[in-house]
Formats: structure tokens, C-alpha cells, sequence
């Protein structure tokens, strides 16, 4: 994704799950495949029953159809990019020194670095013409980081590319090059909600370098999540062949029409077993008119940190066990969602009168939402359900990554067992566990540790992890302060005024 390495350039394991496999993104250095080669023996010809054949050629016909239309507008993306690199004297500092002359350099050259180029290629697909600039979109782990770019043709062309956006965070980009040619071909976007599991699809691109390569597959899956290659989307999963180098190629349906960006795979090897990822295309839509625009993506921000409850913390925090959506467990103070009324502790059900399925899909959609939209969500709140008109600012990475403002900076989490057992606790300390301190947060300032587990908000007792947030009313009271037991002690915090 952001490191290239020497023997795959732009392979990243960047997942690892329980039983061995990694996820890689798919982008390749030239000539990284290796050959092997097959035996080859004399078989008798097959004979198909005319009925039979008949179906197998029109669906040959379709493959070799939708390869003719959607190939001219795939493209290769070769890249450099320029990193530095610190020089390194094995010997400095030891009596070898006097023979390499390191007495004699002054401090400038020994904080010297020096600039590495290396060479990788992935896969793009032409989505837009306007004049002579010709777009192709491809993954950010492929171009966002390129000193130069080459775009080249399924006919042979080859084009000095220019980068016009890129987003880590979706793990896309935009490249642009000029060309008079009134005949290049631009691929058709589909419409990613309308895929389903079991849908054929064909998977296209330069996988190892070999250039306009098509593999054939179903969608396995959607709706999947994972890669962690700085995509907040969710992906179509597909058998379709996908190797190093397909990063950034377009998967395309029946109809040779682009549903998806190939972005990863998982694989013990490198190479594919059948499990590859693609970024639903209607994820990118806008994205393609906002980078033209302004060279960037602009995401809209709500201002809270979600988590993922499980069953045993819904229980604890009074929400139904079925109940889906995402648990707002920090809030932002002065944040929109902080100025609209939304409290640490909201379990969000809603958004804009349509169910919230998990922490995912909320962040999707609210990055979606524009900045100056007045956006509706549904919280429950103990067991009462609460409408919230909240509008949305443009996210700032600045402003999101203040923990000085993230309230209470730590995450509550429930006094299970479990949990009794690890902290050696016994029946009597009733209240929640301190996890997941935010530095230079007002737990940080208070000097909460992890492990520690609060007894009581504002002097009043608590027990459970609802009734933890309900009295962290930021509404009610402008002053917090706790009561904390750790290791036999019981003390009470300083006090936090709320601004």
C-alpha cells in the first residue's frame, strides 16, 4: 500500500486472520512473475450434446463480447516513486572511522540521505473525457504517492500521466493525460447496490505485468469490510483471478459495465486463491466530480468515535441484543454532533430514516453527507428512542484527531466476570472499567489509568455501563469528576469543567 518493498513492489500484508492468510493490495513490480511450465499430452476431442454446446458458446460469445468492449478502456499504470534513504556507515563510531574518513566529515554530510527510485505498475480504467484530458481511475496504493506516471493504451499508446487527487483514506485516485484521439474509449459505470452474490463478472487489468489480462468469476460476497489499506469502504468480494499488479482495474458485470475498483487480496502466498476485493463503484461516483473539481475529497464530519458493541455490552448498556447500528462511546465537544444534541452513550439506529447496520456503514455514509446538510439520526438513549436534527461540517483532519476535545477520552466497558477475574475484583466493587485512554484527553487529564474502574459520577454510585453515560450528562452537569478504585484504593479525580 505505502511501502514498496524489493522482491513485490507495493505488496503490503497488512492483514493477518486466524488462520494464516494476508491480505495484500495488488500492485506489482515489472517482470515479478515467475514461469513455470505444464506437460503437455494428447487428449481426444470432447463431444457436447448440441444443446449443451449451444449454451457454452453464446456464454463464450458474452465473455469474448464484454472483453472487445471494456478492454480498450483499461489501462496500465507504471509508476516511480522517489523515497530517501538514510546513508549508513557501518563503521562509524569505532576505530575503523580514522580508515573511512569519517573524522573528516563535517555534520552536514553525515545527515546526508539519499533519494531511491523504484519502479511498480497496478492497473487503472478510463471513467471521463473533457476535451483532450482523458481520466483514468485507479487505487491510491497504485499513483497517490508516484513522482512519475506513464499511462499505457490497450493498443500500445503509452501517455506521461498527471495526478489530479488521491484519497488514503478510501484508497482511490484519479490520474489525467491529454490526447487528441476522439476514439478512446470510456468505460460505462454501473450501478454496485444492484450486485449480487453469485453474479458473473470478469476481472480486468496488468496482473505480474501482463498487460490487458481478463479472468472470469462470481461475486462471492458484498458488503465485506477489512484490508486495512486505509479504506473506509466496504467491498465486493470475488473469485475472479486477482493478482499483484490488477490494483486499480476495473471488475465489470454481463453487461461490461464497471462495478467495482480491484483494491486487495487475502493469500498465503502472493498470489490469488480466490479471495479478491473491490471497491463498489458507487462508492467513487462522486468522488471522480470532487477531485476534478478540487483535487480532493471532502468528507462530512459528525464528530464521534464509534465502537462495535457486543451482546454482553448492549445488555449492560440497556440496548436490545438485536438491535443493530453503532455506539457513539466519545463525542467531540463543539463537534456537530455534540452542538445537535447527541451524547456519549447514544447507540445511533438511524440515519435519515434508514436503518444503521454496523459501525461501517455510518462512517460511509456519513462521509458521504455534504458539509451544510442538516442530516437526521435516530438514537436510543437507556431504553427511549431520541430524533436528532444534526448538520454537518466538512471534516477537517486537524480538528478529528483532537483528543483534547474527544469526551470522556476512554471507552467504558462493562464489569463482566471476566473482567472481575483479570483485575482481581471481587462482588463488592461495582461500576465500569477504564479501556482505551485517549492521550491529552480530559481522562488523560485526570489522570485515569486503564484498569481502573469508576464507582461513581458526580458522587452518584453506578453500577452499570448505562447508567455510566447517564450521568455523564454534558447537558445536565458542567463540572465531572469521579470516583475511581484501583488496587484496593479508592480516590476521587480532580474535577473537569465542561466549556
Amino acid at each position: 500500500m505505502k511501502n514498496l518493498t524489493t522482491k513485490i513492489i507495493g505488496t503490503a500484508a497488512v492483514a493477518a486472520v486466524s488462520f494464516g492468510l494476508l491480505a495484500f493490495s495488488c500492485k506489482a513490480n515489472n517482470g515479478s512473475a515467475n514461469v513455470a511450465f505444464a506437460e503437455t499430452k494428447r487428449s481426444a476431442s470432447a463431444s457436447l450434446p448440441s444443446d449443451s454446446l449451444s449454451v457454452t458458446q453464446a456464454l463464450q460469445s458474452t465473455f469474448r463480447s464484454i472483453s472487445t468492449e471494456v478492454l480498450p478502456a483499461v489501462v496500465e499504470v507504471d509508476v516511480t516513486e522517489t523515497t530517501k534513504v538514510q546513508t549508513f556507515n557501518p563503521f562509524e563510531g569505532s576505530p575503523f572511522d580514522w580508515f573511512f574518513g569519517s573524522p573528516d566529515r563535517n555534520e552536514d554530510e553525515k545527515d546526508k540521505s539519499r533519494e531511491m527510485q523504484q519502479s511498480a505498475l497496478g492497473s487503472g480504467v478510463i471513467v471521463r473525457k473533457s476535451g483532450k484530458t482523458i481520466y483514468v481511475l485507479t487505487n491510491n496504493h497504485v499513483a497517490g504517492k508516484a513522482t512519475t506516471i506513464k499511462i499505457k493504451l490497450n493498443d500500445g499508446r503509452e501517455f506521461d500521466g498527471k495526478l489530479v487527487g488521491a484519497d488514503e483514506r478510501m484508497d482511490i485516485a484519479l490520474v489525467s493525460f491529454e490526447s487528441t484521439d476522439s476514439n478512446i474509449t470510456i468505460a460505462k459505470l454501473g450501478d454496485s447496490n444492484n450486485v449480487q452474490q453469485g453474479d458473473i463478472v470478469l476481472a480486468l487489468g496488468s496482473p505480474m505485468g501482463y498487460f490487458a489480462s481478463v479472468t472470469q468469476g462470481i461475486v462471492s460476497a458484498t458488503g465485506r469490510s477489512g484490508g486495512q489499506i486505509g479504506s473506509i469502504s466496504d467491498f465486493i468480494q470475488t473469485d475472479a483471478a486477482i493478482n499483484q499488479g490488477n490494483s486499480g482495474g476495473p471488475l465489470v458485470n454481463i453487461n461490461g459495465e464497471v462495478i467495482g475498483i480491484n483494491t486487495w487480496i487475502v493469500s498465503q502466498s502472493g498470489g490469488s486463491q480466490g479471495l479478491g476485493f473491490s471497491i463498489p463503484i458507487n462508492n467513487i461516483k462522486t468522488a471522480i466530480d470532487q477531485f476534478i473539481s478540487k483535487g480532493k475529497i471532502s468528507y462530512g464530519w459528525l464528530g464521534v468515535s464509534l465502537v462495535e458493541p457486543t451482546a454482553e455490552y448492549k445488555k449492560d448498556l440497556g440496548v436490545d441484543e438485536k438491535q443493530t447500528g453503532a455506539f457513539a462511546a466519545e463525542i467531540f465537544m463543539d463537534s456537530p454532533a455534540f452542538k445537535g444534541g447527541m451524547r456519549a452513550g447514544d447507540f445511533i439506529t438511524q440515519l435519515n430514516g434508514h436503518d444503521i447496520k454496523d459501525v461501517d456503514q455510518l462512517v460511509r455514509e456519513v462521509g458521504n453527507l455534504k458539509a451544510g446538510e442538516t442530516a437526521k439520526f435516530t438514537v436510543v438513549r437507556g431504553k427511549a428512542k431520541t430524533e436528532l436534527s444534526i448538520k454537518i461540517e466538512e471534516r477537517s483532519q486537524t480538528v478529528a484527531s483532537d483528543n483534547g476535545k474527544l469526551w470522556p477520552g476512554f471507552i467504558a466497558s462493562p464489569l463482566s466476570e471476566a473482567n472481575r477475574k483479570q483485575l482481581k475484583l471481587d462482588d463488592k466493587v461495582k461500576g465500569v472499567i477504564v479501556t482505551s485512554i485517549q492521550e491529552k484527553s480530559p481522562a488523560a487529564a485526570l489522570r485515569l489509568q486503564n484498569g481502573d474502574v469508576i464507582t461513581a459520577v458526580n458522587d452518584k454510585a453506578i453500577t452499570s455501563v448505562k447508567e455510566f453515560y447517564e450521568a455523564l450528562d454534558t447537558s445536565k452537569n458542567k463540572e465531572i469528576w469521579f470516583d475511581v478504585y484501583n488496587n484496593g484504593h479508592t480516590i476521587t479525580t480532580g474535577r473537569y469543567k465542561i466549556k
